[in-house]
């Protein structure tokens, strides 16, 4: 009896008291730590940075927080990292954090005190650069020149360096225009090639063409021309004087050696078969005879019409040449010859006259016979 009393007082106490447990400390939140690069991807050399964000960190009295950085070309300073990508090749490359707290010269001692974090970041490779190519003008005559324009870009904006070469001709310049020219270059189209290159080794091509255009043909060489006729078959008594229709005809070969100031004429006479006969007899009379006269009335024709451009017309004379030729006729023949033309080649089987032998004749009118009241008129 006296035992259940005594547990019944136990049990009445304990439900009446309060119990005081010793105090404990409660564990801060585990510390935490994000990273992020500038950019998810840059070339080499481009600025690159990483900032750390760190969360949950604990704000007691005499704590220190404590940032590390690891990375290929990374250097880092409190929160935030730089990267030096000059040297780093095309790639994925990562850069890492982490973050201590807890008391100075104890951060991190405890797991909750830590935290890391990663950022990812790519190196591109440079791209090439572009070029176009152009020629101005893009036909050209032998000899001329043409303005070559290169026009190129790099996508990195690197520095570019250009140069030239030609399939024929000879291109100069090291900029962005340079000159063709096409000295000794044949005719037909010519491939001008441009090419630019940049500072890391990375090149481009491009091309056109120039045309150079075969020289017209030469003009065909002048010829010789045939001018108006002179007849002397219609005196009878006179067959070798310049008349009045010879004059007409003259006239006109005079005027047409004052407009080509460079031309030459040629007046070719000849004679009948009778006249060469007659001159033939003379001839061999003279062989024997040395003051024998020998008359040529191919060739007096020849000189007196000579005789009428240069007294009558004022021509030069060392512009008139006078042949003959074997032809039957009674009449002479003028020849206009331009500058460059060649009369024999035009105008074969005459044969010069001697202008020492042959001496022009004066023109005289017809002696008066006496059992005629008029006389004939000088024409």
């Amino acid at each position: 009896m006296a035992l259940q009393k005594l547990k019944a007082f136990a049990f009445a106490m304990a439900s009446t008291s309060l119990v005081f447990l010793p105090a404990g400390c409660k564990k801060p939140p585990p510390i935490t730590l994000s990273c992020a690069a500038s950019a998810p991807a840059v070339y080499p050399g481009d600025a690159l940075s990483v900032t750390a964000t760190p969360g949950s960190v604990a704000t007691k009295k005499h704590w220190d927080t404590v940032y590390s950085w690891s990375g290929d070309g990374v250097t880092g300073n409190g929160t935030s990292a730089t990267v030096n990508t000059s040297a780093q090749e095309p790639g994925a490359y990562t850069v890492k954090a982490e973050v201590k707290e807890g008391k100075k010269g104890q951060e991190g001692e405890k797991p909750y005190e830590t935290a890391q974090c990663s950022a990812n970041y790519t190196v591109k490779a440079f791209e090439p650069p572009t070029i176009s190519c152009s020629a101005n003008p893009d036909t050209i005559k032998p000899g001329d020149t043409s303005s070559i324009t290169a026009t190129a870009a790099s996508p990195q904006n690197r520095p570019l360096t250009y140069s030239y070469s030609a399939s024929a001709g000879s291109v100069s310049g090291n900029g962005a225009t340079a000159e063709f020219s096409s000295a000794g270059a044949p005719t037909g189209a010519v491939g001008i090639t441009c090419n630019v290159s940049d500072d890391k080794g990375h090149t481009a091509t491009a091309n056109t063409t120039v045309t150079i255009e075969a020289p017209p043909p030469p003009p065909p060489p002048p010829h010789t021309q045939a001018l108006c006729s002179i007849s002397f078959s219609t005196d009878k008594a006179r067959p070798t004087r310049v008349d009045n229709e010879a004059k007409a005809c003259l006239d006109q070969v005079a005027l047409d050696l004052k407009q080509q100031a460079d031309a030459k004429a040629v007046v070719v006479g000849q004679s009948d078969d009778k006249e060469k006969a007659k001159t033939d007899r003379e001839q061999k009379y003279a062989e024997h005879h040395k003051h024998a006269k020998v008359e040529d009335d191919a060739a007096q024709r020849a000189v007196n019409a000579k005789e009428y451009l240069v007294t009558d017309q004022g021509i030069d004379a060392s512009r008139i040449s006078v042949a003959t030729v074997p032809t039957d006729g009674q009449s002479a023949q003028n020849y206009l010859v331009p500058a460059g033309a060649d009369f024999n080649a035009d105008v074969s089987g005459t044969t010069p006259v001697d202008e020492t032998t042959v001496k022009p004749e004066v023109r005289k009118p017809l002696a008066e016979r006496h059992h005629h009241k008029k006389a004939a008129a000088a024409q």
